[in-house]
């Protein structure tokens, strides 16, 4: 399962708020960058348990993810503000915040669409970026920033080979991302809309793995 302490944030990772820049390394050709990861019902690992999981970056030194279906109830983004000390406080507009998985879950990640990023940004395709900058706070503090995102609490993190090994052995279906599963609010109803894209009725999934 995902690990929960690698030792170092694989080297797509951007770094916490005020932590600097950390650019990717090249995907590989078996990359699922950018895809959609959704947890069998075979699961093992209770952290994941119908999890749907968006793959920021998937390289042949590991993968990390955002989980995009496990919303918080605190802190509120109008508190975290608060303590960075980023104004205007309260905010001209939020995001929701969400537990982006069990790795480095003090460090901040907004997944966002493309129409703004900054230097800081992982671009990861033409419709998802991945920023940790205090910038892209200040700018949906103020009004502006990305037309939508989330604000994740750490990440899933995976080491080389790690995640190719867990979808040979039917722990995640794998898919194209879809900006209402990924972005709205309906939280519950997540893992069975990642599901209904494949057409596949959850009810009916067996043991065998699969991709889009």
């Amino acid at each position: 399962m995902p690990r929960k302490t690698p030792s170092a944030p694989p080297p797509s990772a951007p770094p916490a708020p005020g932590a600097g820049d950390a650019r990717p390394s090249a995907a590989s050709e078996t990359s699922l960058t950018g895809q959609v990861l959704i947890a069998m019902p075979s699961m093992g690992d209770p952290r994941f348990a119908q999890s749907v999981i968006y793959v920021c970056a998937h390289t042949n030194e590991g993968a990390m993810g955002i989980v995009v279906n496990h919303p918080l109830a605190a802190p509120s983004f109008e508190d975290l503000l608060r303590q960075l000390k980023v104004d205007p406080v309260p905010p001209a507009r939020t995001i929701r915040l969400c537990s982006g998985g069990p790795v480095d879950n003090a460090r901040g990640f907004v997944l966002h669409t493309t129409d703004w990023t900054d230097d800081a940004s992982l671009r990861v395709d033409d419709t998802f970026a991945l920023t940790a900058s205090l910038d892209i706070l200040k700018a949906i503090a103020t009004g502006g920033g990305p037309r939508q995102g989330i604000l994740a609490l750490g990440y899933a993190g995976w080491g080389p080979g790690q995640l190719d090994t867990e979808i040979q052995q039917n722990a995640w279906l794998s898919a194209p991302p879809d900006l209402d599963v990924i972005f709205d609010g309906d939280h519950d109803t997540k893992w069975r809309r990642a599901l209904a894209k494949l057409r596949i009725d959850p009810l009916l999934l067996s043991g065998a793995a699969g991709h889009a």
